[in-house]
């Protein structure tokens, strides 16, 4: 009973390990030191409890470099289109649809393991500000290319996945890198906003690392 209870005790201290490192992790600065919080280009994250996902401003630039999810589907060009909604995560756990009690054993071993990688796309149109799981930041007009370039290197070219996506106008796309429990989409999320010159953590694996991160930085509008 006792080497039972030691081991359930063990198997216990790593998530609380892991997430006492995202903690640690999102308060050491990486990048953005100096930089103004008051640029011209609106970008947003929308939050969900596992996962933060771009919102881009649909300017005519961002519409060319998502041109290619218009043969899927992904109304990119349409006129009423206010944002470009960008994600990125496992292949198998991200696409998986429904809530999070239909995700598979299988998935989540895949998704601490590792698994491929997988772009989701969509686009939008106005959103309300402000927003209870939207995070706003302020970039200039340099720093958001840069952003834009950063997340277009992740592009691989390929079509779409033949699979349902979480709503009438998205699509999944074959990514860039591998996916595993130290390289999350929360942590995408994190190096594409610090080569944007953007304050984050140095590692930021959880939504709250995020959050944290650019709270402490000083980043967001709302």
């Amino acid at each position: 009973m006792r080497r039972l209870l030691r081991g359930l005790l063990a198997i216990a201290t790593v998530p609380a390990l892991y997430l006492l490192a995202a903690l640690v992790g999102a308060l050491i600065p990486a990048g953005g030191a100096g930089r103004p919080a008051d640029g011209p280009v609106t970008v947003k994250l929308l939050w969900s409890p596992i996962h933060y996902d771009f919102l881009l401003p649909a300017d005519a630039e961002t519409r060319a470099l998502f041109s290619f999810a218009e043969a899927a589907g992904v109304p990119v060009n349409h006129p009423d289109v206010a944002w470009i909604l960008v994600g990125w995560g496992a292949r198998e756990f991200y696409t998986t649809i429904g809530g999070y009690r239909d995700i598979s054993a299988s998935a989540i071993l895949k998704g601490i393991a590792g698994d491929a990688t997988v772009l989701r796309v969509d686009a939008l149109g106005p959103v309300p500000d402000p927003h209870p799981a939207i995070l706003t930041l302020y970039l200039t007009r340099a720093e958001y290319a840069a952003l834009r370039a950063s997340i277009a290197r992740d592009i691989t070219g390929a079509p779409a996945l033949d699979h349902p996506g979480f709503s009438p106008t998205d699509a999944f796309f074959p990514a860039t890198g591998p996916f595993d429990i130290f390289r999350t989409c929360n942590v995408w999320i994190g190096a594409r906003l610090r080569d944007a010159g953007v304050g984050t953590g140095i590692w930021t694996p959880t939504p709250y690392a995020v959050t944290l991160s650019l709270a402490r930085s000083g980043e967001t509008g709302s």
